[in-house]
């Protein structure tokens, strides 16, 4: 069987998850490719067995986009793929229009992973439902990371839809949560994950032997992510002793826009930009934060409970599903108040942090590994080619 793999530009967990899925096709005998902009390839190397050629395209339409759909079209047609997985709404729309222009004979199934929910508004969000109803036609299958983004494409009109399951890889092979180098550090939560000692060092990087706890968030600095609400929050526990330290993880496009809004609480908010021992800041940190608005299956939440780390985060897409209500406070997305209140709670007790940290571990033991992953998206491929039998195959690449 021989599987193509089809991505667009991507910062984080969707690269990494492409990654591990042609890695694994690769090592159980498949024959993997992986078509992907330039920069994607650079950033997330497919490894030894998977064959990466280049289409570019971003995450927003460009008019060079009918390029694209020709690429993708003529590099179809010559793999003589089985199957192609495409991830993302942005490249399952762009290759199920590809599919279109190839004979039904020679038009392999197309499964499409939904990873993360649309803006909920404006002109982007428009374009995404309409990327969303291009996907539901063309897909026969459509896998989607949370209980939320089954019940849009259902909606938008998909006819087999199912759940994604995407593990958080070990940290090493691939890119890490913020957009940093590879790290050396072994799988979170086993005997090859950070030390006490390595803790303790970025404390005192942090905090300069302070004793002041830390409250970590990580990720894009993107309207998503919500580090604006974060930064807010903030200002209401000022008055605890000793004062913790925020210290915000990542690099994005609104890295100055949150910079300036954190100026006034001075030493108070850190930026550390991307950093490559995410791992070691989640064992240092009293408290993990996600406040995102919208938001799919997240890695660095799946990293998060592995790490046993006390978490807060808001009740928006997969989150509730990872955390369950045992391993986490959540509340509103973008609600302040109550993103400080539960915030504070955590940072004074004691109990509950323990509490909290305990459930995140045993949260994290239940996800499944990336083994399953595998084995489930061969499965979905194989009961495709075997539901379309008689294709004739295409030619050699």
């Amino acid at each position: 069987m021989k599987v193509t793999f089809v991505l667009g530009t991507t910062a984080g967990g969707t690269g990494r998850h492409v990654q591990m899925l042609a890695a694994g096709c690769a090592a159980r005998g498949l024959q993997a490719e992986v078509f992907a902009p330039a920069e994607t390839q650079r950033a997330f190397p497919f490894g030894p067995g998977v064959v990466a050629r280049t289409v570019e395209f971003t995450d927003r339409p460009r008019s060079r986009d009918g390029w694209a759909v020709l690429r993708l079209r003529q590099l179809i047609t010559r793999s003589g793929a089985d199957t192609v997985h495409a991830h993302g709404l942005r490249a399952g729309a762009l290759t199920a229009i590809a599919l279109a222009f190839i004979p039904p004979g020679r038009r392999p199934p197309l499964v499409v992973t939904v990873h993360n929910a649309p803006p909920p508004a404006g002109v982007t969000g428009a374009i995404y439902r309409a990327l969303a109803q291009v996907v539901a036609r063309g897909a026969a299958t459509v896998l989607c990371v949370s209980a939320d983004l089954e019940e849009r494409m259902r909606r938008a009109g998909a006819r087999d839809v199912g759940r994604a399951l995407v593990p958080s890889p070990t940290v090493g092979p691939g890119r890490v949560p913020g957009g940093g180098p590879p790290a050396e550090t072994g799988p979170l939560g086993d005997a090859g994950g950070p030390g006490a000692d390595e803790a303790d060092a970025v404390r005192e990087e942090l905090t300069g032997g302070t004793g002041r706890p830390i409250v970590l968030a990580v990720g894009r600095l993107a309207e998503q992510k919500d580090f604006a609400s974060l930064i807010d929050a903030a200002r209401q526990w000022t008055d605890l002793d000793p004062v913790p330290l925020l210290a915000i993880a990542g690099s994005g496009p609104l890295a100055e826009s949150l910079a300036g809004r954190a100026a006034p609480l001075g030493p108070e908010v850190r930026f550390l930009g991307p950093r490559p021992d995410v791992p070691v800041l989640l064992a240092a940190a009293g408290v993990f934060v996600l406040p995102s608005r919208w938001e799919g299956q997240p890695l660095i939440l799946q990293e998060a409970l592995a790490a046993g780390c006390p978490i807060v985060a808001s009740r928006a897409g997969g989150i509730p599903d990872l955390t369950g209500e045992d391993a986490a406070l959540l509340v509103p997305p973008g609600d302040v108040d109550a993103l400080a209140a539960a915030i504070r709670r955590v940072l004074t007790d004691p109990a509950l942090a323990q509490r909290l940290a305990a459930a995140a571990l045993g949260r994290a033991r239940a996800l499944p590994s990336q083994d399953v992953a595998i084995d489930a998206a061969l499965a979905t491929y194989r009961r495709l080619t075997t539901a379309a039998p008689g294709r004739a195959p295409g030619p050699a690449a």
